[in-house]
């Protein structure tokens, strides 16, 4: 019988212990209630303002993205693109070939010995 009563009172410390915690951890919340009025610490007002602020840099990060877009879509549609057509060399002249070839010897690029 001596048993019972020892272990009622650690079975009562353990629970008024986790109480004690519960009640700390509900202390330490960012929001707090007074006078039925809820008010918020410094730290996390900063953050909500760190949040608004990379929300709106989010925003304009992607309507730049979009008219990025927009700009290659319509370089791409505006009959720039190479796509699909050959390169054609052209062929040279004998006179161009002359010229040419005069040019650049005058121009010291080629040599004749």
């Amino acid at each position: 019988m001596s048993e019972e009563p020892q272990e009622e009172t650690k079975r009562k410390e353990v629970q008024e212990g986790t109480q004690e915690k519960e009640v700390q951890g509900k202390d330490n919340s960012s929001d707090r209630i007074s006078d039925g009025v809820a008010t918020t610490t410094p730290l996390i007002e900063n953050a909500r303002e760190e949040r608004e602020k990379l929300e709106k840099v989010v925003k304009e990060l992607k309507a730049e993205n979009d008219r990025r877009e927009l700009i290659m879509a319509k370089q791409a549609l505006g009959g720039r693109s190479e796509a699909g057509q050959e390169l054609v060399k052209k062929e040279e002249t004998d006179k161009e070939y002359s010229e040419r070839i005069d040019r650049e010897i005058r121009e010291g690029k080629t040599e004749f010995n």
